[in-house]
């Protein structure tokens, strides 16, 4: 289920599926008997189809207003959007999507290894756009697995913590720039999105941030830890103080927290599925404009592409432009 989120931020949602061996489709090497294909959402056998029918994922969407961060720990994303531009990307990448006045894009979950699993662990992150910046040309990013700055601290005993920078700033690591447009490219927003991995029983200080952001922890792997001496279980989300260091005290086991920091934008927020907009006025202009444009219509072979089994990571954006990381 999605995680309850501050303004700047909308939505956040942690995808973890055990997905089995892959087919010749890159679809499941299982039966789909018993699933409620196109909303498999049950986790039945520890894994879902979700609105896909032959490869597991969410195929062609429109979205509005807001943008979209993509954290892939483990496991490939195919995407393939109404603007012509691909990509196949995991393994620690990271996409940044501004849709800005609109997009249509697909995101699957191409099963690759025909002969063991093919575990996919994903975070999904909602960050809204001001009303000055609704409707601004989509634009997607790609922050690269070793392009992300990895912050390694180790407490008096030695204990490590390990803090990966999609967003912000840590202890003079910087992480890559978001989307020209986005909220977070705004040196006052205070946008910080961080993964945090705490050895068992390690300590680290959280270091301050900006007076009047918004700040939460949500602690998703381990068993216990200490916030500012008091005990969270696992699966809790924290609310911080933002203008206060906060130490951190981990329990007995590894644990991995995710940091969603950020000023927040003050904006009415009216949102009806994927659009978000600040009017009842405006979302009826972007059904309008959908109906009429398809946010430039899809030309895509399927609604939910993959690329071939053997394809590395890469992107090819709008503009022709190709990366090539394997």
């Amino acid at each position: 289920m999605p995680w309850e989120t501050p303004d700047p931020f909308l939505f956040c949602v942690h995808h973890d599926d055990a997905y089995p061996k892959g087919n010749e489709q890159l679809g499941p090497a299982a039966s789909l008997v018993g699933r409620n294909m196109g909303q498999d959402f049950e986790g039945k056998d520890g894994w879902r189809m979700y609105h896909g029918d032959v490869v597991p994922g969410f195929p062609s969407h429109p979205h509005r207003g807001f943008e979209t961060v993509t954290i892939v720990r483990r496991g490939f994303i195919d995407h393939s959007d109404s603007l012509g531009a691909t990509a196949r990307f995991g393994h620690g990448d990271a996409q940044w999507l501004t849709a800005g006045k609109g997009i249509v894009h697909s995101e699957m979950f191409p099963l690759v290894n025909p002969d063991a699993p093919n575990p996919l662990e994903l975070f999904q992150i909602w960050l809204n756009l001001p009303s000055v910046d609704k409707l601004a040309e989509p634009h997607f990013s790609m922050l690269w697995n070793q392009h992300i700055p990895r912050h390694v601290a180790k407490d008096a005993a030695g204990r490590t913590t390990e803090v990966t920078v999609v967003a912000g700033q840590v202890a003079g690591l910087k992480a890559p720039p978001p989307p020209p447009k986005s909220w977070a490219s705004r040196p006052d927003s205070d946008v910080a999105i961080w993964t945090i991995k705490m050895a068992p029983e390690a300590r680290w200080t959280l270091p301050r941030a900006m007076q009047g952001a918004n700040r939460r922890l949500y602690f998703f792997s381990g068993s216990s830890l200490q916030v500012a001496g008091q005990t969270v279980p696992v699966s809790r989300m924290v609310a911080l103080r933002p203008e206060l260091d906060v130490e951190l005290v981990n329990g007995p086991a590894e644990s991995e927290l995710l940091l969603l920091q950020g000023r927040p934008i003050g904006e009415r927020v009216a949102q009806y599925g994927p659009f978000v907009m600040n009017t009842q006025a405006e979302l009826q202009q972007a059904f309008m404009d959908y109906r009429r444009t398809e946010f430039g219509g899809w030309h895509w072979p399927s609604h939910g592409p993959v690329h071939p089994k053997g394809q590395g990571r890469f992107a090819k954006h709008a503009d022709g432009r190709i990366e090539h990381m394997d």
